[in-house]
């Protein structure tokens, strides 16, 4: 098959989530198992030329090779992608960034025609890329390039819908009949999310219980009504993760590598994470891990509730992350008041959170809602025991057997799981016997990517 892979952003080019990685792990995987796959994205001031080998293809395209012979295609436009950040300030999102959008996602498809890439598959990720859908299931509907083209649009997060005014439909270029409660129109607003939903053949996203959550009132985010009325074309298939990234074994940032058959160098990988956050150097101390976006979605609401009662206990909590400057300031404050507690590091870094996985006895990622979760399969693979809120992806990957589950939103509930989790730690038999269970987990790429090619076969039957 012939599959193009619309997304806004692309690992290593541009990232500011976890839809960057899967749209750079799916192409690989698919590639390996024999499809014939391309990437589009827009070329970001951040997509620079000597790091990533990038070649021009003509005026106002460029292109780089990752895998075998995937080609990832950057569309080019100075005055709307040579800009610091992905899709906006600190202050909001970017005011153009509907004309930024609807310009990668036709000049994508044109692109198409230019290289005479006929996808059997046009494969768009969240609200960015859903004009590309709405485009070819209507300017393009009686174009004979795109007839046998069928779309998958994946969901990574309801939440992010692509609203914007409805006095900027006219920038679409579509007539103003789309603008209607059963196509683009959304409480009076345009909705690209929904529209990509309208008009794409298969729906899914990134976990099975996250696809049945979303056709729910309380996840839906407004559109569970729109999914109810196509459940037949719902689905749900789990991430994977990059075991070439993400491996003990073979992990040249960690202090030692280590395996499920010798966890020697875990114990090295917690000193060095002790010693890097000027912890006290105590084996016998439970090590919690937080990787994460500081926002009430990841559970920091809990945190925030609970943090002096967590604080008291006999543990370490090391954070590593950014986001709402309320949750700065709080942990900030507490980062002082018990520095032997708690080590704090407000940005992204990607070696520390390296270390983090293979230091940490324990992974805390306690969110409202997860449509999938990296961080507790990344966790797993280090032996790191997961301890989350029983929701989307995370109830998909984490039970008794390979961690702690909270199933009832509230501070008493996580605090009483908290309690549990260090316990467990204490007993050192048992809990290298949960340890070497949990790194046996396999979340490859390897297993979903063969799920997509028959959801991908599922849609070529759609008429």
């Amino acid at each position: 098959m012939k599959i193009l892979i619309c997304a806004s952003e692309v690992v290593p080019f541009a990232k500011t989530g976890g839809l960057a990685d899967v749209a750079a792990a799916l192409p690989l995987a698919l590639e390996q198992q024999g499809q014939d796959v391309v990437i589009a994205m827009p070329r970001y001031k951040c997509v620079s030329e000597k790091k990533f080998n990038i070649k021009s293809l003509k005026k106002g395209v460029s292109y780089s090779i990752t895998g075998k012979n995937i080609k990832t295609y950057f569309l080019e436009n100075e005055a709307y992608f040579n800009r610091d950040n992905l899709y906006g300030e600190k202050t909001g999102d970017y005011s153009d960034n509907l004309d930024r959008f609807s310009y990668f996602c036709a000049r994508t498809l044109e692109l198409m025609k230019e290289i005479n890439f006929k996808p059997d598959i046009l494969h768009c990720h969240d609200w960015q890329s859903c004009l590309a859908i709405i485009y070819l299931k209507t300017k393009y509907a009686k174009d004979p390039f795109f007839k046998d083209t069928k779309a998958i649009l994946t969901i990574h997060n309801i939440g992010y819908q692509g609203l914007f005014p409805r006095d900027q439909f006219p920038q679409l270029g579509l007539d103003w009949s789309y603008f209607n409660i059963e196509q683009l129109e959304f409480y009076g607003q345009i909705s690209l999310l929904k529209g990509g939903m309208v008009f794409a053949d298969i729906i899914n996203t990134v976990s099975p219980t996250y696809a049945k959550e979303i056709q729910t009132k309380d996840f839906g985010f407004g559109l569970e009504g729109v999914l109810n009325k196509r459940k037949k074309d719902v689905f749900g298939i789990l991430n994977g993760i990059d075991y070439n990234i993400w491996n003990p074994q073979a992990d040249k940032v960690i202090a030692r590598a280590f395996s499920a058959d010798d966890l020697n160098g875990k114990a090295v990988d917690k000193e060095d994470l002790q010693k890097l956050c000027k912890f006290p150097l105590r084996k016998d101390v439970a090590l919690i891990g937080v990787i994460s976006r500081l926002a009430e979605q990841k559970g920091f609401d809990l945190i925030a509730q609970d943090i002096e009662e967590i604080c008291k206990m006999d543990l370490q909590l090391v954070l590593l992350g950014t986001g709402d400057m309320k949750y700065h300031l709080l942990l900030e404050g507490i980062a002082k008041r018990y520095p032997k507690v708690v080590s704090l590091y407000l940005k992204f870094d990607d070696e520390l959170a390296h270390k983090i996985y293979a230091g940490s006895d324990i992974f805390l990622m306690p969110s409202r809602y997860e449509p999938c979760g990296l961080g507790q399969l990344i966790a797993l693979r280090y032996g790191t025991i997961p301890l989350v809120f029983k929701t989307g992806g995370l109830a998909d990957t984490v039970s008794k057997d390979n961690g702690f589950i909270f199933s009832q939103y509230n501070k008493k509930e996580l605090l009483k799981t908290i309690k549990e989790a260090v316990k467990a730690f204490g007993n050192a038999k048992e809990w290298g016997g949960l340890v070497k269970k949990a790194m046996a987990y396999d979340f490859s790429w390897e297993g979903s990517a063969a799920k997509y090619i028959a959801l991908y076969e599922k849609a070529k039957t759609k008429k």
